[in-house]
C-alpha cells in the first residue's frame, strides 16, 4: 500500500510539473508579442478567399482565429468564437463575391463584419490588413465610418499591394483604371484621378487625426511594379491618409517573391506585418 501511495504521489508531481512547464512554454512563446485584445481583420484580394490569408494568420501570435463569411447581399456569418480576454485575436474575412468591383459595396461588407463582431463581442478597437482588392474594404470602411465614434476605432492598418489610384488594365471599368501617364507629387497626390480615387479622397476628411498607424507594403519585381499593380498606384495611399495618420511608413519588397500574388506568402512581409501589429 505504501508503494502504491508513493507511485500515485510521483504521478501527481509529474502531472503538476507538466502543467507548469506547459504554461511557462506558452508564456515564453508569446512573450515577444504584445498581449492585446484588439482583433485584427484580414481582407483577401480579388478572385481569392480567406485561404490566401492563412499564411499570414498562422504566425503563432494567437490561438484565437475566427472567420467572417460575407454573402453577396452583405449578410455576415461568424464561424468560431472569441472568449473574453482573447489575446491578439484574428478574423479572416471571406467574401462570397470575391470579384465585386463596386467599391462602395466593399465598405458596406467591411462595416457589416465589424458590426457583427461588435454586437457579439463588444469590441471597441480593431486593426485591419488588406491585400490587393482587400485594401479597398479598409479605405471604404473609413470613408463610411471614420467619424462614427459608435463604431470600433481603427488602430493599425496594413496595406499590401494596394491599387488605390487604379489598375493599369484596359479590361477593367474606366472608374478603376489607372490614368495613362499618371504621376504623383511629393504628397502622393496623382496628377490625374479616376472616379473611384476621386471618391476615396473624401477619406482625407473622415480619417481620424493622430489615431491610426499605417504600414504600406509594395512589391517591385522591376519597372516599378509588382507585376500587376504599378507602384505609383500603391504609393497614392500617402495622399489619402498620411496627413492625418498617427504614422505612415512604406516598405518596398523586391525580388521574385515581390510579385503581386506572392506578397501575402512572403517571409519579409510576414515579419514586417507581425512586428508592426504585435511586436513589442
Amino acid at each position: 500500500m505504501k508503494k502504491s501511495h508513493i507511485g500515485i504521489g510521483v504521478v501527481i508531481v509529474i502531472v503538476i510539473l507538466a502543467i507548469i512547464g506547459g504554461a511557462v512554454w506558452r508564456q515564453q512563446k508569446h512573450s515577444k508579442y504584445v498581449q492585446s485584445t484588439t482583433p485584427t481583420l484580414f481582407f483577401h484580394g480579388g478572385g481569392s478567399s480567406y485561404h490566401a490569408e492563412e499564411h499570414m494568420v498562422n504566425a503563432g501570435v494567437t490561438s484565437t482565429v475566427l472567420r467572417a463569411d460575407v454573402a453577396n447581399n452583405g449578410k455576415v456569418t461568424l464561424h468560431g468564437s472569441m472568449h473574453k480576454g482573447a489575446i491578439n485575436p484574428i478574423v479572416e474575412v471571406n467574401y462570397d463575391n470575391n470579384r465585386q468591383l463596386d467599391f462602395n459595396k466593399h465598405g458596406e461588407y467591411a462595416t457589416n463584419v465589424v458590426k457583427a463582431l461588435q454586437k457579439r463581442y463588444r469590441i471597441t478597437k480593431i486593426n485591419m490588413v488588406g491585400h490587393s482588392l482587400g485594401n479597398i474594404s479598409i479605405i471604404y470602411y473609413m470613408l463610411q465610418n471614420g467619424k462614427n465614434q459608435n463604431m470600433p476605432q481603427l488602430q493599425k492598418q496594413v496595406d499590401i499591394a494596394g491599387h488605390f489610384a487604379g489598375l493599369n488594365f484596359k479590361q477593367v471599368p474606366a472608374a478603376i483604371q489607372q490614368p495613362v501617364g499618371m504621376k504623383l507629387n511629393k504628397d502622393g497626390k496623382p496628377n490625374e484621378m479616376n472616379a473611384t480615387y476621386r471618391q476615396m479622397t473624401e477619406v482625407r476628411q473622415t480619417y481620424p487625426k493622430g489615431q491610426v498607424a499605417v504600414l504600406n507594403i509594395i512589391g517591385d519585381v522591376g519597372n516599378h511594379s509588382d507585376g500587376t499593380v504599378d507602384n505609383v498606384s500603391s504609393l497614392s495611399l500617402r495622399y489619402l491618409v498620411a496627413a492625418r495618420a498617427k504614422s505612415y511608413r512604406v516598405l518596398k519588397i523586391t525580388g521574385k517573391d515581390a510579385q503581386h500574388s506572392k506578397l501575402h506568402n512572403n517571409a519579409q512581409v510576414d515579419k514586417a506585418l507581425i512586428n508592426f501589429l504585435w511586436g513589442k
